[in-house]
């Protein structure tokens, strides 16, 4: 199954994806990363072009989904532990699987994934407390039978670097892919420092602060208005919030994201990358994080490892390959495993603040998801002995990067 285009509508659009990335719109974008995006006064400022152009650009990138704008949330100051889940389901359970790592409620992200393990990758951001007891969830599926195996990694905060435009040419429309120079940068350890936002050591938060949060994960450009309304206070007490919100550092990292390739003929992978030892790491994070094609990196805690989300070319895949292996006969990797993604299949949402409670804290009891997961075995039994394939029409995906 698939899409289909005729050659007018296929140039049409590579040539509508590829003009929105001139010098103009380059330059916003840069200025956004790096001052957040939601005052476009104050980007219009700092990149030194007029207010009217920088409002009537975002806007027309906004209105043809080819600009979002999100926050990476600090899930440590907040209480939360960020895992990341591989999770194999039998054959014929897939969409139970899926469900059943939907079921505590803490979830981010579900997607269906090709490669090892050939099921399902899950984020989850459950209590700090809890993290035990998710493993024991997730042992209880393996008993139950209703995933086949899992794995289960620790995950630090994430960055989500711009794609790197010193790579394109908007005169041309053309990226340029610099594979052995990137290798030779990781291997040598040159390359400049990513420029993440640094935590302070302010911790306290509340409900109304996680609302914010959320809404902010949603949305980066929220307005106060907006939110004033949510949390039913007035402007300049929500304004309040919001600042204190981003100056102690519950604001991780600036999410801008933008389609810099054609979805139809690209790919969204997950790369994990487990080096030789901790130099070695700090490296990749600086040379990854200047390439064109890596949308978030995420360090793995109590390994020498990086989980690495890549939009790419599918015509480069065989470099990417290369690039990899190349490490590894250096020595410089002492293993990896990537999973192809579907964008088609991704489902998301935001930190699961309706269970937190100002008076407790956040909520865990696997008693209740287990019981979820047992409603879920007795309603897909009732599903299977009923469902038949039915006929369905393909459309073009465009892909949910983060």
């Amino acid at each position: 199954m698939g899409s289909v285009f005729s050659a007018g509508e296929w140039y049409a659009r590579l040539h509508r994806i590829m003009s929105l990335l001139d010098e103009e719109n380059i330059k916003i974008l840069e200025t956004m990363k790096q001052y957040g995006p939601r005052n476009l006064q104050q980007i219009a400022r700092k990149s030194k072009l007029p207010y009217t152009t920088v409002y009537g650009r975002v806007a027309k990138l906004v209105g043809l989904n080819a600009l979002t704008t999100q926050v990476h949330p600090s899930y440590s100051k907040i209480g939360l532990a960020r895992v990341m889940v591989l999770a194999r389901p039998f054959a014929g359970k897939e969409l139970l699987v899926r469900d059943a790592l939907r079921a505590p409620g803490y979830w981010l992200k579900i997607i269906r994934c090709t490669g090892e393990p050939n099921g399902y990758y899950a984020q989850l951001a459950v209590p700090s407390s809890s993290l035990q007891d998710l493993r024991l969830y997730l042992e209880q599926l393996v008993e139950r039978g209703i995933v086949k195996d899992y794995q289960m990694y620790s995950l630090g905060e994430s960055y989500s670097p711009l794609p790197n435009f010193e790579y394109y040419d908007p005169k041309e429309r053309s990226w340029r892919f610099e594979w052995q120079q990137w290798a030779q940068a990781i291997k040598s350890g040159k390359g400049s420092e990513p420029k993440k936002p640094q935590a302070t050591s302010k911790d306290g938060f509340d409900k109304k602060d996680l609302i914010i949060i959320k809404d902010l994960s949603l949305d980066g450009r929220v307005t106060l208005a907006s939110l004033s309304k949510q949390l039913g206070m007035t402007l300049p007490a929500t304004k309040y919030r919001f600042d204190r919100l981003v100056e102690d550092g519950f604001v991780a990292d600036w999410i801008i994201s933008i389609l810099p390739f054609i979805p139809e003929v690209s790919d969204l992978i997950d790369l994990r990358l487990d080096f030789a030892n901790e130099t070695f790491v700090r490296n990749a994070e600086r040379v990854l994080s200047k390439t064109p094609f890596v949308l978030t990196i995420t360090p793995i805690l109590g390994l020498n490892s990086l989980a690495v989300r890549i939009y790419i070319p599918r015509q480069e895949m065989a470099n990417l390959m290369a690039f990899v292996s190349s490490l590894a006969r250096d020595e410089v990797l002492a293993g990896y495993s990537y999973v192809h993604l579907d964008p088609s299949s991704q489902l998301t949402q935001t930190i699961a603040y309706k269970v937190y409670s100002d008076e407790s804290g956040w909520e865990y009891d696997n008693k209740i998801y287990l019981q979820r997961v047992t409603d879920l075995v007795a309603k897909y039994a009732k599903t299977e002995e009923q469902s038949t394939l039915q006929p369905s029409k393909v459309t073009a995906v465009e892909p949910k990067m983060q």
